[in-house]
């Protein structure tokens, strides 16, 4: 029997995140950042001066890395090539370069390769934009977790007030939308909801109450297929 999967996909900044993290704590499930993994092989790409319009150098060095998450319930880390690079695959200049790795199709089913191998040995909350569709389409729960822009943009602005980062409201929602938009017309994976995937708008609930409800989908999801 295979292990359990809750697939988690949506737009930037609908709480995703941290959702599949609290989801997979409470049930005691492997949570995969999807994003981290992308994030990994960008900064990567940068170390190594790969230019990101260097598609054969960029494939050949995804395939000549090993990337591991670790997540023992009170930190989680990202380790590329045995090293422990959570902290410094969250720059802008990494963020700024990890749409040139996610759009080359290649590096996506080297990442996807690896992201399944997860399921062998762990049940696993995964979040991206992309995983009910094309990582785990055979999902046992796929949930597709969303909110409006203006909500999104009000959370990543006082997220970054907390780090002291003065932004603009009006250029953070303006920039979301943009982001949205290339998500949802790339060609290679495009973010949308898949035709089984449950719809959650957080827009104006708390993280806790979207985690109830996951959890209730997962227990009706879990009976159903233990009585099939």
């Amino acid at each position: 029997m295979k292990r359990f999967v809750i697939a988690i996909d949506g737009p930037a900044g609908a709480g995703k995140s941290t959702v599949a993290k609290l989801t997979a704590k409470k049930l005691g499930f492997l949570y995969v950042d999807t994003g981290a993994m992308y994030r990994a092989l960008t900064y990567k790409a940068i170390q190594k001066n790969i230019p990101f319009d260097d598609d054969t150098n960029l494939i050949e060095m995804a395939q000549n890395t090993a990337i591991e998450l670790q997540d023992n319930q009170t930190e989680y880390k990202v380790l590329l090539d045995g090293r422990n690079v959570t902290h410094e695959i969250r720059t802008e200049e990494v963020s700024k370069g990890t749409q040139f790795i996610a759009s080359l199709l290649p590096i996506r089913e080297i990442l996807w390769k690896m992201q399944r191998a997860l399921r062998e040995k762990h049940n696993i909350v995964m979040e991206g934009r992309d995983i009910g569709t094309k990582v785990f389409p055979d999902a046992q729960l796929k949930i597709f977790v969303d909110a409006t822009a203006e909500e999104r943009a009000k959370r990543r602005y006082l997220q970054l007030k907390e780090m002291g980062i003065n932004g603009d409201i009006d250029t953070i929602e303006r920039e979301i939308k943009e982001r949205d938009e290339r998500d949802r017309h790339r060609s290679i994976s495009p973010l949308i909801k898949d035709s089984d995937a449950f719809y959650i708008d957080t827009t104006g609930i708390t993280i806790r109450q979207v985690v109830a409800k996951i959890e209730d989908l997962y227990k009706k999801t879990a009976y159903k297929n233990k009585n099939d």
